[in-house]
């Protein structure tokens, strides 16, 4: 992401980026840069935009060729295509295409031996996007609130992330929130934070898991019960946790490698990677697998109808904080 930061700084391009991630804020953010470091946010005339995997090559290169109006620079964008999967010719002509014609393909995921890819990565940049480690989430966070004159404790800022979840859009809104609540006060409190912010789901389930680790079944079933007020779903509930554990299965049979390189794998931010880790400990690897095997046993008799959903993901809890 520095790189791309200083081909903007210094108005010095690629002819291809890559951006693909599981970060969707990151993504965009650097998205909308490069697009008004290359043609700036007036330039309709010489931007194209194409989306979705029905995308016909052809018209990408028609568009391609044509030459930019009053102006040096053609952008095309091309996001979530899959083109990075398939076979495709796109990758031949990106190495020979007209030096006024710019491309950024935007993905959620691509594979590495793709002919495509090979080719960005020769003639282009790639930046892989899954969100930032722990310390950045944080200098990050405080530096949104600051630019509003806001000021956080180290504390009251990791409260402030494990309410907000994992999702950096998500963050943006709840630190909107944040800043218009707290008016002239200069420094953000606990009590702030409780009046506006909202407790993601991915986090009410991450509090749910830790209370059955620790065998805490009446606050596990509260929890529970807090998300069917806010009106979620049970059986998508019932996915979160199975998602959930699934994830700290990972992290086990993962433990000892990069953090970065877990998130990857894992399809969590690498700031979140610890926090998971931890959790993971307070699990066997056998007692995981057996939860999985329930939550699945449990679906299929929701769907088989001998059992109410809401009822079911009950049982579950009480099961799992009795093991």
């Amino acid at each position: 992401m520095q790189i791309i930061k200083e081909h903007i700084k210094q108005n010095q391009f690629k002819q291809c980026y890559l951006l693909y991630g599981t970060e969707e804020y990151l993504k965009k953010l650097y998205k909308n840069k490069l697009k008004t470091g290359i043609i700036g946010d007036e330039d309709t005339m010489n931007y194209t935009y194409f989306e979705g995997k029905s995308i016909e090559i052809p018209k990408i290169i028609e568009v391609a060729e044509t030459l930019p109006f009053f102006s040096e620079r053609r952008l095309i964008l091309i996001e979530n295509s899959g083109l990075f999967k398939s076979s495709n010719e796109l990758a031949d002509y990106i190495r020979t295409m007209p030096d006024y014609c710019y491309m950024i393909f935007v993905e959620s995921e691509v594979d590495k031996r793709n002919r495509l890819y090979k080719a960005v990565k020769e003639v282009g940049y790639i930046s892989e996007m899954n969100g930032m480690d722990e310390k950045d989430i944080q200098l990050w966070v405080a530096q949104l609130l600051k630019r509003s004159g806001k000021k956080i404790t180290r504390d009251t800022l990791m409260y402030f992330l494990n309410k907000s979840g994992t999702d950096m859009e998500g963050m943006v809104q709840e630190v909107e929130k944040l800043i218009c609540y707290a008016m002239d006060k200069e420094v953000i409190t606990v009590e702030d934070i409780d009046a506006v912010c909202v407790t993601q789901v991915s986090n009410q389930i991450f509090l749910m898991i830790d209370a059955i680790a620790s065998r805490k079944q009446r606050q596990a079933l509260d929890l529970y019960y807090d998300l069917l007020t806010l009106r979620e779903k049970p059986m998508s509930i019932l996915f979160l946790i199975t998602r959930h554990f699934n994830i700290l299965l990972q992290i086990k049979e993962l433990k000892g490698q990069n953090r970065n390189e877990v998130a990857k794998k894992v399809g969590v931010p690498p700031f979140a990677v610890q926090k998971y880790m931890s959790q993971a400990d307070n699990f066997t690897k056998q007692g995981l697998i057996e939860n999985l095997k329930d939550c699945a046993e449990m679906e299929a008799q929701v769907k088989t109808g001998f059992m109410t959903d809401q009822m079911t993901v009950e049982l579950l809890i009480v099961k799992f904080s009795q093991r």
